[in-house]
């Protein structure tokens, strides 16, 4: 410390010294390290585009990286400028007393001001280049502004368009905070050397700045005071549309009338510490002003904003919270509807109470001929037991689906045979690589047949695939699927392995056009460096004929291809007219800043499933087709627009098998329980609250109900595939209404909720289930089964609506101890009081409404009453034998599964009848 009280700032030899040396190895080591950094980047750079390239996804590649380096340059420009300026006023002049250091007496010392003027370029072009590389990211941000749609929707605040939320707001508020975090950075970076120049020092009294360097400081600090109010006035404001202080999302009573004026206020301290500091800094005492700014800012700001808010909300809204946020609900329920698209939910009433007869049960015989009896778990066990071939193939999932077979309309479950290469009995690069790349065909089951033996009954099974019906696989190579994670490589001097038959493996050779071509050496060098593998530049079982197939998981391919987008959980497999297999993908539009409406855990507040992504599971081709074109996928056709498809144009044969995405619907069904209470007032109470019925699974799962199935809709007069899920009062297990969601044809995406009458009583899942495990006999069968070693599984409980009725099956598989396969037993149907068990569907119906009743194919008769007698008549004992005789060769031929014989019995069982009628 000198005399006048100044903490001398002169660093001595003595002290830790750098040499000119030092500094220029330290730049040089930096700029190879930005190279080395550079380099593998560059690399994926270059597969990303072979790869954009075969799936003629360019214009995503070009959009992005395009975007990135001119939102890059701009912003790093900027900075560099920004910086370079700063650092260069900073430096002005003459410094009356250096500091030098030295590394030794008998080195030169170093003059530490000029070094670090002579790296002012340096310095500010290294940190323009970190601002870019940040800013680049930003892309999408960008790309949405200057792309934006109108949602058609304003909120009920400031009546703006929903789009200015969704568009503009980000990025305003990303270019608010580069020009906070540029005053920021230089700030921190002239400081120091203010504090060498001896421009900035420390006394006694506080800070002593001299003048010209006080105002270039009181400039940053009043830029970045300046922006703040600018972000208040234009992001937190706007913001507070998603406040979440009240008992909703949004705005509440105390945001509207305390916050608001807060944060306006607060803006205005904003803006009057920026002038306070270039008052300070005029009058040299910038420190002192700068605190008194700094004070008042977060004081005003944080009273206003929070303690006020926080006691008028506890003190004034609390005790009288519905007749303060009336108003806000009201906008809370319609954002939160029209966000989810629940505001286009259709509502019927049903009574539930009617009575089901056989004419009833025969004229929906659409519905009962598809009720599921095989779930896709224990399925998936026995496909995989029965239909895997060798170890190496694998069934991942199962999935519903519907196809016309045999001119009927017949709800299947299939699953693809894919390859799994870590189950190879000898992994080398030749086998994992070269010959085994793809899986083959499927196995597709109704699902409601069973053999004899409790088995599924395969439509599409074998190697090659084989069928039984009206549909087949004509090219069932699979090299892209859910399993596909690993690269391969087609068209080689290697044969690929194709499937295993008797005589021996069959072999093939690839005749698609997926993949990247491998036709150069520079190409090679790139995707071998790139997949980290020498045996791709140096095996000579690969030329220039060859291609790499990579990205294949077709979960990541489609996200690989439309980043932008956020996707379903299930990927689905259909076959074709053709045979050909092909993968649909659900795509959504989502985001989390939709004015007033209720967010999900992470975040999203909006979501719609706006594009089908159909990949071939040969040629890993990838196209989007709009299914909604709702706003944000409005803006992503502007940015792409060469991408994207209309629904039109998607071919029939596919378009037949779009269903309504799981993962939507789920999201939907959840928000609705709550949001389908219209009245603030209910609302406010959950006066009408509901849930959905969750199911005890055994150790300790449980399974939220969603079923997919083909059914008769109430007032409907044909079957469709829809996904169903009913909803019971909140803390009641009886139902209250079920929601459809509709996939077929022009009903596609729409939303039907059928209601039951409040002061009716209508049994749900959870008191069905209990019902049968109360059932006497159906106890007693599963301990039976129990106490010989077998384990009882029981199916997903269905619930099928039959009219203005439901009634309830359950399927009960048994997996002898230790194996593997499970086989379908007992079929249990409940229906009002009653609950019956059997061996197949019919014979429950039976029991339950007598007479005949079809399931499938099939046609069980059950003896009930006996209303044949009359026509049974003397003389007639020769048509009675012949009728007990078909009928018995029938009930055999159904319990065996011989479907075709069964239906010719059955036939001939009729005939007779007609003709004894007729002779009578």
């Amino acid at each position: 410390m000198n005399d006048d009280g100044e903490i001398v700032g002169r660093i001595t030899a003595k002290q830790v010294q750098i040499s000119k040396r030092s500094l220029i190895v330290f730049f040089v080591s930096l700029g190879l390290l930005v190279v080395a950094t550079a380099i593998p980047s560059l690399i994926s750079m270059l597969a990303d585009w072979y790869w954009f390239q075969a799936i003629d996804f360019e214009s995503v590649f070009l959009s992005r990286l395009g975007t990135k380096l001119v939102v890059g340059l701009v912003v790093g420009v900027f900075a560099g400028v920004f910086f370079y300026s700063n650092l260069r006023y900073a430096q002005r002049g003459i410094v009356p007393e250096p500091v030098v250091v030295g590394i030794n007496p008998q080195a030169p010392k170093v003059d530490v001001s000029g070094a670090l003027k002579r790296m002012t370029l340096p310095i500010a072009l290294t940190m323009a280049f970190l601002v870019g590389i940040s800013a680049s990211n930003a892309w999408l941000t960008v790309l949405h502004f200057l792309n934006r749609s109108d949602f058609g929707v304003t909120d009920p605040v400031y009546a703006r368009d929903v789009g200015y939320y969704v568009f503009t707001l980000p990025a305003v508020s990303g270019l608010v905070g580069v020009v906070i975090a540029l005053a920021l950075m230089s700030l921190f970076m002239v400081m120091p050397i203010y504090s060498m120049r001896r421009d900035l020092v420390i006394i006694k009294s506080g800070i002593r700045v001299e003048h010209s360097a006080g105002m270039h400081l009181a400039l940053l600090i009043a830029t970045m005071f300046v922006a703040t109010a600018i972000n208040i006035w234009f992001v937190r404001l706007p913001a507070l549309l998603y406040s979440d202080t009240g008992p909703l999302f949004g705005a509440s009573f105390t945001d509207l009338s305390v916050r608001i004026p807060a944060l306006k206020f607060a803006a205005g301290i904003a803006i009057a510490g920026a002038a306070l500091v270039l008052i300070g800094a005029q009058k040299g005492k910038l420190a002192r002003f700068t605190f008194i700014a700094l004070a008042l800012y977060v004081v005003g700001s944080g009273a206003g904003i929070t303690l006020i808010p926080g006691a008028i909300q506890k003190l004034v809204v609390i005790p009288n919270e519905l007749t303060r946020e009336t108003e806000q609900i009201r906008h809370h329920i319609a954002a939160t509807q029209n966000a989810w698209g629940l505001d286009e939910v259709i509502t019927r009433e049903i009574s539930g109470e009617a009575s089901l007869s056989l004419a009833d049960v025969q004229a929906n015989s659409g519905t009962i001929d598809n009720v599921r009896l095989w779930d896709r778990a224990p399925l998936l066990q026995t496909f995989g037991q029965l239909q895997e071939i060798r170890t190496y193939y694998d069934f991942v999932s199962v999935d519903d689906d519907r196809y016309w077979i045999d001119g009927q309309y017949r709800q299947v479950l299939l699953s693809p045979r894919e390859l799994n290469t870590a189950s190879l009995p000898t992994r080398t690069f030749v086998n994992e690589r070269l010959t085994f790349t793809h899986g083959m065909g499927l196995t597709l089951s109704p699902v409601n047949q069973v053999t004899e033996e409790g088995l599924p009954v395969l439509f599409i099974k074998d190697l090659p695939p084989s069928s039984d019906v009206s549909l087949d696989v004509t090219r069932p190579g699979i090299y892209y699927g859910e399993l596909s994670s690993d690269y391969v490589f087609v068209n080689t001097q290697q044969e690929e392995f194709d499937f295993p038959a008797d005589s021996g493996n069959t072999v093939t050779s690839y005749n698609g056009t997926g993949g990247v071509l491998i036709n150069s050496f520079f190409r090679r060098l790139v995707l071998a460096i790139e997949m980290r593998s020498k045996d791709l530049l140096f095996s000579s079982l690969i030329d220039s004929d060859s291609k790499i197939m990579f990205h294949r998981r077709v979960a990541e391919r489609a996200a690989r291809a439309l980043p932008f987008l956020s996707w379903d959980s299930d990927p689905y497999m259909v076959i074709t007219d053709s045979g050909e297999l092909k993968w649909i993908l659900d795509a959504y539009t989502s985001t989390s800043r939709y004015p007033y409406s209720q967010p999900f855990g992470d975040g999203t507040n909006y979501m719609r499933n706006s594009v089908k992504v159909v990949i071939d599971a040969y040629n890993g081709s990838v196209d989007a087709y709009v299914v909604d074109p709702e706003p944000i996928i409005e803006t992503y056709a502007k940015i792409f627009s060469d991408i994207f498809k209309p629904l039109d144009e998607m071919p029939d044969d596919i378009r037949a098998h779009i269903r309504y995405p799981e993962d939507l619907f789920r999201a939907q069904t959840e928000l609705y329980t709550t949001f389908h209470m219209e009245e603030p007032e209910i609302f406010y109470h959950r006066e009408d609250q509901w849930q959905i019925p969750v199911l005890a699974r055994g150790e300790g799962q449980r399974e939220r109900f969603l079923r997919h199935i083909i059914m008769k809709l109430p007032g409907e007069t044909t079957e469709e595939f829809i996904a169903m899920t009913p909803f019971s009062p909140r803390q009641k297990d009886n139902l209250a209404a079920w929601m459809v969601a509709r996939s077929d044809g022009d009903k596609y995406g729409q939303l039907v909720v059928y209601q039951f009458p409040r002061q009716s009583l209508v049994f749900g899942p959870s008191q069905i289930v209990n019902r049968i495990n109360q059932n006497t006999e159906i106890s007693r069968q599963v301990s039976l089964w129990d106490q010989r070693g077998s384990e009882v599984i029981r199916g997903n409980l269905l619930v099928i609506p039959i009219e203005e009725s439901l009634i309830f099956v359950q399927a009960l598989y048994l997996r002898a101890e230790g194996g593997r396969i499970p086989e379908l037993k007992r079929v249990v149907v409940a229906y009002q009081n009653q609950v019956v068990m059997e061996e197949t569907l019919g014979q429950a119906l039976a029991v339950l409404f007598g007479g005949t009743v079809r399931t499938g194919s099939d046609e069980v008769q059950e003896p009930g009453e006996d209303n044949t007698a009359p026509i049974f008549a003397a003389g007639t004992s020769q048509f009675a034998e012949q009728l007990q005789a078909h009928y018995d060769a029938a009930v055999a031929a159904q319990r065996s599964g011989d479907w075709a014989t069964y239906g010719q019995e059955i036939q001939e069982v009729g005939r007779l009848i007609r003709e004894l009628r007729e002779q009578n």
